[in-house]
Parts: structure tokens; C-alpha cells; sequence
């Protein structure tokens, strides 16, 4: 099975926080937005993080979708 590289990005000011993450670990991505959140030395808030997180969940639904519709589409040839 083909493995994507997804990318998520959040420009903050002068800040650049830039994610990369495979198909099979978004999980440890929104742990690391915690982590981030948490982390007073940065810029990143909770609200960036939970921003970042629902986006991250929605390209779950998306790719998983995708991945229904192209099954489906195999079994119909």
C-alpha cells in the first residue's frame, strides 16, 4: 500500500512551524501539537493546535474516503 507525505504549516508572525507526517502517524502528529501547545518557550497556542488538529482529522476523513471510493471503483472493473 502506498504511503502519502502530508504536510501541515502554521505562519505565526516571524514563526514557521512546519509538519511532516506519513499516512500511517497522525497520531503521534497531534501529540506533538500538544506537546507544542504546552511548551511555553514557543508561540504555538492551544488554539493553534486545536486548529491544526481538526485539520489534520479532516484530511483523515478525506484520504479515507478516497480510499472507499477507489475500492469501490476497483470491484466495479
Amino acid at each position: 500500500m502506498k504511503r502519502g507525505l502530508n504536510v501541515l504549516a502554521l505562519v505565526k508572525d516571524s514563526e514557521r512551524y512546519v509538519f511532516l507526517y506519513d499516512d500511517d502517524s497522525p497520531s503521534a502528529l497531534l501529540q506533538t501539537l500538544g506537546r507544542y501547545a504546552a511548551d511555553e518557550s514557543l508561540n504555538f497556542t492551544w488554539y493553534d493546535a486545536a486548529v491544526l488538529s481538526q485539520k489534520v482529522r479532516r484530511l483523515q476523513r478525506e484520504a479515507e474516503q478516497e480510499r472507499v471510493r477507489a475500492k469501490s471503483d476497483g470491484a466495479a472493473h
